[in-house]
C-alpha cells in the first residue's frame, strides 16, 4: 500500500515528477525511488565529484545494469534457440549488447530528452547505451531479476531488437574484409596510430592498411574494436558493405532532439 501511495505522489506531486511521467511509458510503470532513475543518467563528464563518499553519477548502476543484461539476454537466447550451440548463442548475444545496439536503443527509447535534462556536457551516443544500462541496474535495485528479466523483454528486446534479422546479419567486419582479402589475393594489416586519453581511459586509434595504403581509420577503448570499426569502414570505401551506425562518440544533433 505505502509503495502504491509512493508511486501516486511521484507522478502527480513530487518535485521530479516530470521524470516520472517520462519514464512511465518507457518502463511500464512509476518508479518509487526517483531519486535511483535520476541518478541513472547524470554522466561523470557532469557530475565527476563524489558527496559524502558516494560516487555521483552512473558508472555503478552502468556496471551493475550491464551484468543483469548480459544474463537476462543469455537466458533469454538458451531458451529461445534450445537446439543452437555455445558459438552461436555468444555471437547472437554480442550482437544484441553490443555498445552501438545500446546506443540505437537508447535512442529510439528517448532517453537523450532526460540525459539532456541532468547533464550539461555535449551528449554523445555512447552516452545513449551507458543510460540503457544503467536505467536496467536502477530496475533491477527495485523490482529484482525476475521481474527486471520481463521488463527487459518486453520492453527492450523485442520492441527495439529484431531478433531474426540479427540472425543473418554478420557484424564481423575484420573477418569480412580479411575473406575479401585472401580471395583477391590483397595483404590487409593494422597499425596503432594513436593512444590517447579519452574521458579519464585509453583511447586507441587504428588504421587498416590493404597492400600497404591506409584506408580507413578508426578509435574505440580497445584495439579489437577499433580494429573493427576501421573495417567496417574499410569494407564501405570500397562498396563492400555499407556502415552500420555512426561512431559511439560522436555528439547528439541538439537541434534534432526537440523532434523526437
Amino acid at each position: 500500500m505505502l509503495g502504491f501511495l509512493r508511486k501516486i505522489y511521484n507522478y502527480n506531486f513530487s518535485k521530479d515528477r516530470e521524470i516520472a511521467r517520462r519514464l512511465r511509458p518507457i518502463l511500464g510503470f512509476v518508479p518509487k525511488d526517483l531519486g535511483l532513475y535520476k541518478l541513472a543518467f547524470y554522466h561523470k563528464s557532469t557530475n565527476p565529484e563524489k558527496a559524502n563518499g558516494a560516487t555521483q553519477n552512473n558508472e555503478r548502476l552502468e556496471y551493475l545494469g550491464d551484468a543483469v543484461l548480459g544474463t537476462i539476454v543469455a537466458e533469454y537466447l538458451f531458451n529461445k534457440y534450445p537446439n543452437s550451440d555455445e558459438g552461436f548463442l555468444t555471437k547472437m548475444r554480442s550482437k544484441m549488447v553490443k555498445r552501438n545496439s545500446l546506443n540505437r536503443i537508447g535512442d529510439e527509447m528517448g532517453l537523450d530528452i532526460i540525459l539532456q535534462e541532468y547533464n550539461n556536457a555535449r551528449l554523445s551516443r555512447s552516452m545513449l547505451g551507458n543510460a540503457v544500462e544503467a536505467l536496467v541496474g536502477a530496475v533491477y535495485l527495485e523490482l529484482g531479476y525476475e521481474r527486471t528479466k520481463k521488463f527487459v523483454i518486453r520492453k527492450v528486446l523485442r520492441r527495439y531488437l529484431d531478433i531474426h534479422e540479427l540472425e543473418t546479419y554478420d557484424d564481423n567486419f575484420k573477418s569480412q574484409l580479411l575473406e575479401w582479402s585472401q580471395k583477391n589475393g590483397k595483404t590487409v594489416a593494422y597499425k596503432v596510430i594513436a593512444k590517447y586519453k579519452f574521458e579519464k581511459r585509453d583511447r586507441f586509434k587504428v588504421a587498416v592498411l590493404v597492400d600497404g595504403v591506409k584506408v580507413a581509420v578508426a578509435d574505440d577503448f580497445n584495439k579489437k574494436a577499433a580494429e573493427q570499426t576501421a573495417s567496417e569502414k574499410a569494407l564501405s570505401s570500397m562498396g563492400l558493405s555499407f556502415p552500420e551506425e555512426e561512431q559511439d562518440d560522436s555528439p547528439l544533433p541538439v537541434a534534432a532532439r526537440a523532434e523526437h
